[in-house]
């Protein structure tokens, strides 16, 4: 079984340097045999830069919110208020692939934002959780994911915008992909939708999720490679050491 723990929401919400030495000591643990856990907080407003960033994608003007360099795959993310953030710490199976364990991540983000009556999926070329473009609106991310695996034990994990403020995306270039848009839940729905809501339902599907049982994939959307990058058959995984290591 699957443990969750709270570790700080709205008030409570934990500081980014502090959850990532939590999740080390959870590693730790795991790895010797403890049961997997997932953290579920949220941050204060802190940008993480994976160790694809570009310098020309940090924010010029973080607006007093730290920028920290991370180890994990991808580029550069915010988390913050109003973002609900799962760190699954979790032993992978022998019949699992990493590649796996990132579709059934994004998964379950969509399964959450179906429960609320938004379509989302996944864009091959793209990480991470999508809502397709419109004629009024451009192509637009709702989800975010970043992985490391280490001794065949995951950290770092998921981020769904629920009623984030957005203007924090103005700052910088999410994700390192200029040519699409940001959104939360609130946004779609045009109603807040807080994170207290939102989290036992994420929490459901991820338990379906770290079950290991099968699924039906959401079809995926059309390949979209990040700019500057060659189009992907199916999603991209950054993984900076494999299961044993």
């Amino acid at each position: 079984m699957t443990a969750f723990e709270i570790v700080g929401l709205g008030e409570q919400a934990v500081d980014y340097l502090a959850a990532w030495e939590h999740q080390r000591e959870v590693h730790a643990r795991v790895v010797d045999g403890a049961p997997d856990t997932v953290l579920l907080l949220e941050h204060p407003p802190t940008f993480t830069a994976g160790k694809r960033t570009d310098p020309h994608e940090r924010p010029a003007d973080p607006g007093g919110a730290p920028v920290i360099d991370v180890d994990r795959g991808g580029k550069i993310t915010f988390h913050g208020p109003g973002q609900v953030v799962a760190y699954p710490i979790v032993r992978l199976p022998q019949h699992v692939l990493v590649v796996d364990f990132v579709r059934r991540m994004e998964e379950a983000m969509i399964a959450t934002c179906a429960a609320y009556g938004v379509e989302t999926a996944r864009v091959p070329g793209r990480s991470g959780v999508w809502l397709r473009a419109t004629p009024e609106r451009p192509e637009r991310k709702i989800g975010a994911i970043g992985i490391r695996v280490s001794r065949g034990v995951t950290m770092h994990g998921i981020a769904l915008n629920c009623d984030v403020d957005m203007s924090w995306y103005e700052r910088f270039v999410p994700c390192g992909i200029s040519d699409a848009g940001v959104t939360s839940l609130s946004a779609e729905l045009g109603r807040d939708v807080p994170v207290t809501e939102v989290l036992p339902v994420l929490q459901r599907e991820l338990e379906r999720m770290l079950r290991w049982e099968d699924y039906t994939p959401t079809p995926d959307y059309e390949p979209r490679p990040e700019p500057g990058r060659a189009a992907a058959g199916g999603p991209r995984v950054e993984v900076l050491s494999r299961p044993g290591a």
